[in-house]
């Protein structure tokens, strides 16, 4: 009896945590459909594929959308390097400059956006150097190297040294030991790492609104447009954005199981 409750309050709760992620997702997608100015699916008008035109249409809403993916692109290139380059030295190091070196990593993430935005432009700007996208990479950069470093440092904890050492008392150089032996061990939290330092840029508000100068991207520019009047153009950028998301994490699982029944197939 009590097992048949708790399996009823565990289904209970699942359906309630899907339904809370996924209707919000629902009425959002619906309303990129719907004939209506206003971005809601209530009332529903009439079916319409107009907002997709107007969506190709919009020279800043698809500019700011470049910006954005050219900003996650590089904070990806330099957060991965650096957060990687974090976790291994904090790996190999014992003692109170272990907690210093960490605690100092970590910090950014405690620290507000707002507060790495405006200590970002102010830094720089003693530098002479203006606001802009590169200044928008930097400062998110400072804070998403964490995220990667953390992923890193997580999956040094499973490395046996002992195959380091191994291959130094072979012959081995540091070099070979780093490309041969430790980064295929990483790989799979660096593109854990590379892919959440991506959607973390792409979703990141505070500190582009301070360090973006005179150019938008798509969140600055969602939140100018609420501002002034939002219309279902958003909502069509958002479906695009979603349907090429599910497409990757499909395709990513379709090669996994590829992958495994690859390696469960008999040798002939």
């Amino acid at each position: 009896m009590t097992t048949r409750k708790s399996d009823w309050l565990f289904r209970l709760y699942l359906y309630v945590f899907l339904a809370y992620l996924l209707l919000p997702l629902i009425v959002m997608g619906g309303a990129a459909f719907n004939d209506s100015r206003f971005p809601s699916v209530f009332p529903w008008v009439g079916f319409t594929g107009h907002w997709f035109v107007e969506l190709w249409n919009d020279t800043r809403l698809l500019n700011s959308f470049k910006n954005t993916l050219l900003v996650a692109l590089a904070v990806v290139a330099i957060s991965v390097p650096i957060g990687t380059a974090a976790a291994i030295l904090i790996n190999s190091i014992t003692g109170s400059l272990r907690s210093a070196l960490y605690g100092v990593m970590v910090a950014p993430i405690l620290t507000p956006g707002a507060v790495i935005g405006i200590s970002t432009l102010l830094f720089w700007n003693k530098l002479s150097v203006s606001p802009g996208l590169h200044l928008a990479v930097l400062g998110q950069v400072s804070y998403i190297a964490a995220f990667v470093m953390l992923l890193v440092l997580a999956r040094l904890q499973s490395f046996d040294r002992s195959l380091e050492e191994a291959a130094l008392d072979l012959g081995a150089s540091h070099a070979m030991v780093m490309r041969r032996i430790l980064m295929p061990h990483l790989y799979p939290a660096l593109g854990a790492g590379a892919v959440i330092a991506f959607f973390q840029s792409i979703e990141n508000f505070n500190i582009t609104l301070f360090t973006r100068g005179p150019y938008d991207t798509m969140t600055v520019y969602v939140f100018s447009k609420v501002r002034s009047g939002i219309t279902p153009t958003i909502n069509a950028l958002a479906v695009i954005l979603i349907v090429v998301t599910l497409a990757g994490a499909l395709a990513v699982e379709l090669r996994r199981r590829q992958a495994e029944r690859k390696a469960a197939a008999p040798v002939v």
